[in-house]
């Protein structure tokens, strides 16, 4: 996408280690739990105790990517739709037990996607911190049932093999401490722009291996070229995968959209691509390409539509309080810590996004 860097539109411990803490202060009074992940995230509020089959993964099961579609444990084609967070290094104090309670309960989400920036001031500036955030952002959603995509948010530069070494550590760290679980999505490349598809897919098929050796189960997802829009923001279309797929199985690409700006031919590329490709839409706006600006309604409810009739998963940008219009909650409220739950904190889009993700779920059954 003609997209500038994404940092123009700035993303409880789990209830088991509650027991835990919980053991530990009666059996040895003078014991002080500890932990090396940011003290900004707020664990005070546990996972509800909701019964494990009423939640996406309790009804669901194992992923994987079964022709064009992703398919649950049963074989049966499914639609997940959710939220992005913010970058993890900005909106920390956004992702709280309450706020992911909400998000679990209220919103009634399937999916969280978490988004590690690898630049500007992320990842590389501090590997550990970034990785014990991550995964503590991947025990609490998976502590409410919800699937996770692990997403290495890549963006500038554009080129994917700049970060390639930086992937499979980050990678490595997060499939191992992991690898048991059967909620998780990979997605490798955020927003390849100004490169190749022969470079991205070269890419792709040197991380995968990374994360197969460690988690051969879990589908992994491909950001495409120009800024994942199947090379349209290029002059290019999905062609260009169709014709030279990544060698890998259990694999979907990305694509993504803000309806403000992305119109008809890119609603028309997404609808030829899932039809010949596993497509899963990891990041879309109802605003321009900045995440800013008046929302589209209209034409954000045109993509939806055909994403709910091919079944293409989802999740938007972005669950945080960003003074743009495409973050969900007005300005303040991360850091008030709330209201998380209804629509009194919620701006135009977030109101707009949260109705739709309420809906009920079609999870086939049999």
């Amino acid at each position: 996408m003609t997209a500038p860097p994404r940092s123009l539109r700035p993303a409880a411990l789990a209830a088991w280690l509650s027991s835990v803490l919980l053991l530990l202060v009666t059996v040895l009074p003078t014991a002080s739990a500890s932990t090396s992940t940011s003290t900004t995230i707020d664990r005070k509020a546990a996972a509800p105790a909701a019964p494990a089959a009423t939640t996406p993964v309790g009804l669901n099961g194992q992923l994987r990517v079964c022709g064009t579609k992703l398919c649950n444990s049963r074989g049966n084609p499914i639609q997940l739709r959710g939220m992005s967070t913010h970058g993890t290094q900005w909106y920390p104090h956004c992702l709280t037990g309450g706020s992911l309670n909400a998000l679990a309960q209220d919103w009634k989400a399937d999916v969280l996607r978490v988004s590690t920036y690898v630049q500007e001031g992320g990842y590389e500036t501090n590997p550990q911190h970034f990785t014990n955030l991550a995964h503590s952002l991947i025990q609490q959603a998976t502590d409410r049932g919800m699937y996770v995509i692990v997403d290495w948010h890549m963006l500038t530069p554009g080129d994917p093999n700049t970060n390639l070494s930086r992937a499979r550590q980050f990678f490595t760290d997060i499939a191992n401490r992991n690898k048991d679980k059967n909620n998780l999505l990979y997605e490798i490349a955020n927003e390849p722009s100004g490169v190749s598809w022969s470079r991205i897919k070269s890419y792709a098929e040197q991380v995968i291996p990374t994360i197969r050796a460690i988690d051969s189960d879990a589908p992994v997802l491909v950001g495409t070229r120009a800024w994942s829009s199947f090379g349209v923001s290029e002059g290019a279309d999905e062609s260009e995968v169709v014709n030279n797929p990544v060698q890998a199985t259990n694999v979907m690409y990305t694509f993504h959209f803000y309806a403000y700006s992305h119109r008809d031919e890119y609603l028309a590329t997404l609808s030829r691509a899932a039809d010949r490709l596993p497509v899963f839409v990891t990041e879309f706006g109802t605003q321009n390409y900045a995440g800013e600006g008046s929302n589209d309604f209209a034409m954000s409810q045109r993509y939806l539509d055909l994403m709910a009739s091919k079944k293409i998963s989802w999740t938007n940008w972005n669950f945080s309080d960003d003074n743009r219009s495409g973050a969900v909650f007005r300005t303040g409220t991360c850091n008030s810590n709330g209201p998380w739950t209804g629509a009194s904190s919620l701006k135009p889009a977030g109101v707009w996004i949260r109705e739709r993700i309420a809906t009920p779920d079609n999870f086939p059954v049999a």
